[in-house]
């Protein structure tokens, strides 16, 4: 862990197994944003924004997860909206790829059974699945 991540407190979600695969929780972070954080299917946790940048709706995290190839996905409830799990890029729209929709990305920690997420989307999401 580096000296920049250990000064963030981390922020408690649930316990790993109250994540149902493929479904979302909303986490409220304490500058008041929301995150959505996700299980998939091979049972790897990504966190993103909870707020739809196309609609201004907090509903990603009510959002169908899937895939596009290996890479894992959430579509959002509202305009459909296709973004990377691991990245928040939009892949897909209504209008097709939609680079200024991008969502921001958390790290997400999984410790002694228990789900956490850094509240810092600057720091860089190197992604090891939650894994740990």
């Amino acid at each position: 862990m580096t000296d920049e991540i250990a000064s963030i407190t981390p922020i408690p979600v649930c316990r790993y197994e109250e994540l149902t695969p493929g479904r979302g929780v909303a986490v409220l972070l304490p500058d008041g944003s929301q995150a959505a954080v996700f299980r998939t299917f091979a049972d790897e946790l990504y966190a993103v924004g909870n707020l739809d940048p196309a609609t201004g709706a907090y509903v990603i995290s009510r959002g169908l997860t899937g895939s596009r190839g290996a890479v894992p996905t959430v579509a959002s409830p509202m305009l459909k909206h296709v973004y990377e799990l691991a990245s928040g890029r939009c892949v897909d729209g209504p209008a097709g790829p939609e680079p200024a929709c991008r969502l921001p990305t958390f790290p997400v920690l999984r410790d002694n059974g228990v789900v956490y997420v850094l509240d810092d989307p600057a720091i860089p999401a190197t992604h090891d699945g939650g894994k740990s």
